[in-house]
């Protein structure tokens, strides 16, 4: 499809409006945990925040504070959970490109599961089922990505930071002014990605993309309407891939016996692109944040899907 210049102002007018409602919704929720983040530094809280989560950051090769990293994405989304980052940065040792991959892994894998897991069980996939595969797969494909690392040496440079975090002691408004900065720096950063995608799927890659994907769903015993679904969750986002298939089920056009392991797969891994480049806002590597959490997500399903029938092929119940 070919691109005129003449919509080009109107379509980085419609990308500029839609990233800052975006922004709204996002900065509702940042504001409140960049103020928490900030008083609990102060008081020197965060230390002990981070105590009972450090064992699990010590297996994947984490300073334990990551672990709060990780929480808020768990609870909350990826936005909040960079700006959480990011505000813990300076308390913490740097990180390498191979760190701040792991925790960027992590995150992609187990993030709003309290939201995403209520989407999935409309479907008629469990909660709970949903929010343990999470959460366990991505402990566990970090442990992968951490041992890879640290066997071979791989992203030992230190991971650059988009964000600017405050360096040593500063006033109130010089924290204020640092954190408008930060904000300003993720509304850009939403508005790139918005306009991104949109050139992206005008010029067909997204399709070319979904078209690539489709053999490998289909080796793992998704069926075609399913597994075309599947796909655009993959890419889109898990509201898109699981709204489809809930509307497939009612209308009887997807083989319930594919609604676990095409949520599964959705539930590890969905916005590969969009959340993929997200994560270099934290200096993360594409082989582990893209190939690394695709490559697990793909594995692990197979091996549900058939080590688990009677859960995949069990009828899914669809609540309206």
């Amino acid at each position: 499809m070919s691109l005129s210049l003449a919509s080009l102002p109107r379509a980085a007018r419609a990308v500029a409006i839609d990233a800052a409602k975006i922004c709204l919704d996002l900065f509702k929720v940042m504001v409140p945990i960049l103020i928490g983040v900030k008083i609990l530094k102060e008081l020197g809280w965060i230390v002990y925040l981070a105590k009972p989560l450090a064992p699990l950051m010590g297996l994947v090769g984490l300073p334990p504070e990551c672990g709060l990293t990780w929480a808020t994405a768990i609870a909350n989304n990826l936005y909040a959970a960079l700006a959480v980052h990011a505000a813990l940065v300076p308390s913490m040792p740097p990180l390498s490109m191979a760190q701040a991959t792991v925790v960027a892994t992590m995150m992609l894998i187990a993030h709003n599961i309290f939201v995403e897991g209520a989407i999935a069980k409309k479907c008629g996939v469990g909660f709970w089922g949903q929010a343990a595969l999470r959460l366990s797969g991505a402990l566990a494909c970090g442990m992968l990505l951490n041992a890879v690392f640290s066997g071979f040496g791989l992203l030992a440079a230190p991971a650059p930071l988009l964000f600017a975090p405050s360096q040593g002691e500063e006033g109130l408004a010089a924290w204020a002014f640092g954190e408008v900065k930060n904000l300003g720096m993720i509304y850009l950063v939403i508005a790139s990605l918005v306009g991104l995608m949109r050139f992206l799927d005008k010029l067909g890659v997204t399709r070319l993309f979904e078209t690539a994907l489709l053999p490998f769903l289909r080796l793992m015993g998704i069926g075609r309407a399913a597994a075309t679904i599947t796909v655009i969750g993959l890419v889109m986002g898990l509201a898109y891939g699981s709204g489809l298939i809930l509307l497939d089920i009612q209308q009887g056009k997807v083989d319930r016996r594919d609604v676990f392991s095409a949520i599964s797969l959705m539930s590890l891994s969905h916005a590969l692109i969009e959340d993929t480049l997200l994560m270099y806002l934290i200096g993360a590597s594409l082989w582990g944040t893209f190939v690394g959490r695709l490559a697990f997500s793909l594995v692990v399903v197979a091996i549900l899907s058939r080590i688990a029938p009677a859960f995949a092929g069990k009828p899914a119940v669809v609540r309206q």
